[in-house]
């Protein structure tokens, strides 16, 4: 025990070391079975080991890959980003999930203008920028034809913003053949023929050109015999009847980029002064009789301030007081003079060449190769709803679609009439008893959400309920019926149905500047107001350059939270960037 206790004592005052032996060198031969082992000398014992080179890596093998993405260049990120986001929205509104829609719409948009790049600046930046704008726009319209209750109508092209940026030669050949027919027919408007005057004749002989004429005749047949009437009415030659062939082709949602609306084209300020109400739910420059009776009494003030009908035309385009400059700084009262010393407008002085020529076409069509079958006027019967009344509710309730309702009544601009006593629905021919005799039995305070439902074949309560989001046993009560009731095909239910969120919330439109665009039409276009346009974009004045993305609220008033200033200083700038300035429309001086 006390020798175990001194090794103890002793290791714990001598450190035991460990010795590794040398690596013999190679070449030496020791005897080891003949010599003994003997204790290694100092100098062996702190030689250093000798270890053969060991292979890293085998240059055979291929190299490990990162397990972490590439880092994409910030432009192309930001690209592939956006796109994936606009797919986001695309699917969405597809499948019918608008207001998600709308949202990605509205994120893809606003990544690429607050990203710090110029979107003009890079080739793959502004195509993506471009497409996904123009996407967003087409979506959107698409969007207000599918008939969201609120939501404002879509508008069409009009016709003159085309044609009065042609420019054809005159042939020669026409211009006899021309003089011939401006003889022989008749007419109670002066018919000038003249190479402008040819031009127009051989752009209206085009395939273009002819569909414009074609289209404009066929439709015209409608509205033909309440325009006579009121011309007669009014004391009114009756081939200014082709004012309106030339202004909209006969189109009651005609819409100039100049923000001129209806048949005959009148700006909203010259249509106030008129008597044309334009509202949040109606704008009676889109109603045919309403605006042909206007447009009478402001041709028939323009021929008495000019005494001349070239003039008065002229006038209506531009505005009297053009005109009236024109006359001062050359002297003559005279459109022809006027056209030859380039004082008026380009598109008006085009604009009285084209009713020229249109006329000319429009009383002798077969002698310039034209067909057009005019189409009959549609009677209606007229009812006053006396409040408003959601038009698919109309539809559902006299067994009509709902296009067939828009295309009577044109000069609403959302699906339901107005909250106005004196306002006048028309319908079809022989429903007017048929839709009083069953709204009836709904309450009044209920036609602007309510619904009604044609029972078909195999449907149910539940299923009925799951189409229209309510409950079955809602439609029971709101039937007087038993849940368990079946149900006959042909029957008509009333659905109790609710506004839609999406009909209650304002509508955010992002709208990019095209040529030929001013504030005041943008505004007029979204039926918003125009100052409201300028604070929701930040805007310095009225104008705006081709290429501007503009946001637009479209059910009207201030947005409930504008986005951060810095977020708007940002779009300017990006829309500043657009290096084309807004050109003048075809029709941008369009002031009747």
């Amino acid at each position: 025990m006390a020798v175990v206790g001194w090794g103890c004592e002793d290791a714990a005052k001598k450190p035991v070391q460990a010795h590794v032996p040398g690596t013999p060198v190679p070449g030496s031969q020791i005897a080891q079975s003949t010599k003994p082992a003997s204790v290694p000398s100092k100098a062996t014992q702190q030689a250093p080991p000798v270890l053969a080179t060991l292979p890293v890596t085998d240059p055979k093998r291929p190299q490990p890959k990162s397990l972490l993405p590439p880092v994409p260049d910030g432009k192309a990120f930001l690209v592939q980003k956006v796109q994936e986001k606009f797919a986001s929205g695309e699917k969405n509104f597809k499948d019918g999930h608008l207001e998600a829609a709308r949202k990605d719409f509205d994120d893809a948009v606003d990544w690429l203008l607050e990203s710090g790049y110029d979107p003009e600046s890079d080739p793959a930046l502004s195509s993506v920028f471009h497409h996904v704008v123009d996407s967003v726009y087409a979506y959107e319209l698409q969007a207000f034809r599918g008939g969201e209750g609120v939501t404002e109508a879509a508008a069409v092209p009009a016709p003159i913003d085309e044609v009065a940026a042609v420019a054809v030669p005159a042939d020669p050949r026409v211009k006899e053949r021309a003089e011939e027919a401006a003889k022989s027919v008749t007419h109670d408007l002066p018919l000038t023929v003249n190479d402008e005057v040819l031009q127009f004749l051989n752009f209206f002989q085009t395939p273009k050109g002819r569909d414009i004429v074609e289209n404009g005749l066929r439709r015209g047949g409608k509205y033909r015999d309440m325009i006579s009437r009121v011309l007669r009415e009014e004391g009114l030659p009756q081939d200014l009847i082709y004012l309106a062939q030339a202004e909209s082709a006969f189109q009651p949602l005609a819409l100039s980029r100049a923000g001129a609306r209806g048949i005959w084209q009148f700006v909203a300020y010259r249509g106030q002064q008129y008597g044309l109400r334009h509202t949040w739910w109606i704008d009676e420059r889109q109603d045919p009789e309403k605006a042909t009776r206007a447009a009478a009494q402001h041709l028939r003030d323009l021929y008495g301030l000019f005494g001349d009908w070239y003039l008065a035309m002229a006038a209506y385009n531009c505005g009297p007081g053009n005109v009236q400059k024109g006359i001062e700084r050359t002297g003559y009262a005279d459109f022809w003079e006027l056209y030859k010393r380039n004082v008026l407008p380009r598109e008006t002085k085009n604009y009285v060449p084209i009713i020229i020529a249109l006329t000319l076409i429009a009383k002798d069509a077969a002698h310039y190769n034209i067909q057009a079958d005019p189409e009959a006027p549609v009677p209606a019967d007229i009812v006053k709803p006396g409040r408003p009344i959601d038009l698919r509710l109309v539809a559902e309730t006299i067994d009509v679609d709902l296009e067939t309702l828009r295309l009577l009544n044109p000069s609403l601009l959302r699906m339901a009439t107005p909250d106005d006593p004196a306002f006048d629905l028309r319908l079809p021919l022989g429903t007017g008893e048929k839709f009083t005799a069953e709204i009836a039995a709904m309450p009044p305070d209920k036609w602007v959400s309510w619904r009604r439902h044609r029972v078909e074949s195999g449907e149910t309560l539940a299923s009925i309920a799951k189409k229209y989001r309510v409950t079955p046993a809602a439609i029971a009560e709101a039937n007087n019926m038993e849940r368990t009731a079946s149900l006959e095909p042909g029957a008509k239910l009333t659905i109790p149905a609710t506004q839609s969120a999406l009909e209650t919330k304002r509508l955010l439109v992002s709208y990019r500047v095209r040529r030929g665009d001013t504030l005041l039409g943008i505004a007029d276009r979204f039926n918003v107001n125009s100052e409201d346009v300028r604070k929701w974009n930040r805007l310095k004045s009225n104008h705006v350059s081709r290429g501007m993305v503009l946001r637009i609220y479209t059910i009207g008033g201030a947005p409930e939270t504008l986005r951060k200033s810095t977020r708007s200083r940002t779009k300017r700038k990006a829309a500043a960037s657009s290096p084309a300035k807004a050109a003048s429309a075809a029709a941008a001086g369009n002031s009747n």
